[in-house]
């Protein structure tokens, strides 16, 4: 039986994504086991973030600084801004490193299930951003669910009357994906999608 700080450490644990009461069960002995080389620096980097952790008044990214990490790279282009849900997904877009402009984080998407109204996510922000000038292209990169594509038509219709092209994320056939695995609305927006071959 374990004290009641140890359970109280498995269930702070059993409470991440990902992680129920055995798999926090198994992290708490690993981080007890391996104190000196794992459960120490853990506190550390803990303690340092939570005591710096901030929304960054620009993108709306969560980093230790303020302007973040991103908006503050000089070597990213202004020019093109890429419309995320959460910061789950900028976090997803840069580590790809493939798309090299700024980001805006939503903090969610439209939903009348969930009772979530344009005024909930930071879309005047955004339009703020885009009046402001500077921006020639801005890339909806919704989810690809219900309510992230009628997120990204809303936000495309509110972005109509500004002098910027607006782009979506392509959607379709995954690397590697076979078609008999694939559900039916992935295959209708890759047939819709197609393109020429040469």
């Amino acid at each position: 039986m374990a004290s009641s700080e140890i359970d109280a450490l498995t269930q702070a644990l059993a409470r991440l994504p990902g992680l129920g009461p055995r798999s926090a069960r198994r992290a708490v002995l690993h981080l007890i086991k391996k104190r000196e080389a794992v459960l120490t620096p853990l506190l550390r980097a803990l303690e340092q973030v939570a005591g710096r952790l901030s929304v960054c008044s620009v993108c709306g990214n969560v980093d230790t600084r303020d302007p973040c990490t991103v908006c503050a790279d000089p070597r990213r282009d202004a020019r093109m801004l890429c419309v995320v849900e959460d910061v789950s997904d900028l976090w997803a877009l840069d580590r790809s490193r493939l798309f090299p402009g700024r980001f805006h984080v939503l903090g969610g998407r439209l939903s009348a299930l969930e009772g979530v109204r344009p005024e909930d996510l930071t879309i005047d922000a955004l339009l703020r951003r885009v009046g402001e000038g500077g921006i020639d292209e801005v890339v909806l990169a919704m989810n690809a669910t219900l309510e992230g594509q009628t997120t990204a038509h809303y936000l495309a219709e509110r972005l109509e009357g500004f002098p910027v092209r607006i782009t979506q994320l392509a959607h379709g056939l995954p690397v590697g994906g076979e078609l008999d695995y694939l559900d039916e609305g992935t295959l209708a927006q890759a047939l819709r999608a197609r393109r020429p071959l040469s």
